[in-house]
């Protein structure tokens, strides 16, 4: 294939043939349609002399004729098969070269079966993913849930596979945030499942997590959760399994048996969350984002915690919440 040139002398742009420019399309035209251009007419288009596509007329060397489309196009494949030829042969003597190379250096160095980190775009590829790595599992899976405004239909939509995953044996225990715990969704989706199916809730809890039989994870790489990573690296998912048993252990039951945590002193938990965000600095959209709920029912909780605590203001109140001493309980889960 001709390689590109640098036409800076009459301002032409470099490009490829497959990207011929507009005067010299325009040009080439001309040339089929006449039979020939004057020298001067194509000093422009370099292009077209460069990939062959006009030569100097034998009888007057101030014209140039056209060169048939087809017979161009033969030539510049014939290039495009030569360099691809001269491509494989490369590759085949690069691997003979390191061949013995890798014999020596052993299994360091040995090409892996697949990538252990994939990036994967769109919801259905993603869901096509996590499907397809269910349907082989069989132990375990570890999940968390953070509240994202799912429907009801959304929740039920995995619980054909879920229930598949529980009738060869698996165990599942899922996370998610206090504010889930009376979710008709989520407690119909547990009520429905048979099996080992456990799940915990927390106030606040990372991004969403799919660990599979302690291979195979899965996080968002963005924040619609429209861009996913599959991670099979064995040191990423131990560590994320980590993560995850950590926060199960802080977390408080929800089904089978449910647990209520306590009340102390009149605050509930979940207005112990808020106000640990308040002393923060939060503004009411952040806690109601990191809890999981909407700003109107985040603001609901620091009016009644503004009242039990006797605060007239918001700068009060992050002084009453410090001085009552509350986020100091035992029964304080964050």
């Amino acid at each position: 294939m001709p390689v590109e040139k640098t036409w800076s002398a009459s301002g032409h742009s470099p490009h490829g043939v497959e990207d011929l420019c507009e005067a010299g399309k325009e040009l080439y035209a001309r040339a089929l349609s006449g039979g020939r251009v004057g020298v001067e007419e194509a000093a422009g288009t370099p292009c077209l002399m460069d990939f062959g596509l006009l030569q100097p007329a034998v009888t007057d060397l101030r014209r140039l004729e056209p060169v048939p489309p087809a017979v161009a196009l033969h030539r510049l494949l014939r290039d495009v098969e030569r360099r691809i030829f001269d491509e494989r042969h490369r590759e085949a003597r690069l691997a003979e070269a390191f061949e013995p190379l890798m014999q020596l250096d052993g299994a360091r160095t040995a090409p892996a079966e697949s990538p252990t980190i994939t990036a994967i775009d769109g919801l259905r590829r993603i869901n096509l993913a996590i499907a397809k790595t269910m349907a082989d599992a069989t132990q375990e899976l570890l999940a968390i849930q953070p509240h994202n405004g799912r429907n009801h239909a959304s929740v039920q939509e995995s619980l054909g596979r879920d229930q598949a995953f529980l009738d060869r044996g698996g165990r599942i225990r899922t996370i998610y945030q206090h504010t889930l715990r009376h979710s008709p969704a989520v407690v119909a989706r547990y009520e429905n499942l048979n099996g080992d199916a456990e799940v915990r809730t927390l106030n606040e809890v990372i991004e969403r997590l799919l660990i599979i039989d302690r291979t195979v994870a899965f996080i968002p790489a963005s924040r619609d959760r429209t861009v996913a990573v599959e991670i099979r690296h064995p040191a990423l998912v131990d560590y994320l399994v980590m993560v995850f048993d950590r926060l199960w252990h802080l977390a408080v039951p929800m089904y089978p048996k449910a647990v209520q945590p306590p009340t102390v002193n009149g605050i509930t938990p979940r207005q112990r969350a808020i106000a640990a965000l308040l002393i923060e600095g939060h503004t009411d959209t952040a806690i109601a984002e990191r809890l999981g709920m909407n700003v109107r029912t985040a603001r609901v909780h620091i009016a009644k915690l503004a009242t039990t605590l006797g605060s007239e203001s918001r700068a009060q109140l992050g002084y009453l919440i410090a001085e009552s001493g509350i986020l100091k309980e035992e029964g304080t889960t964050r």
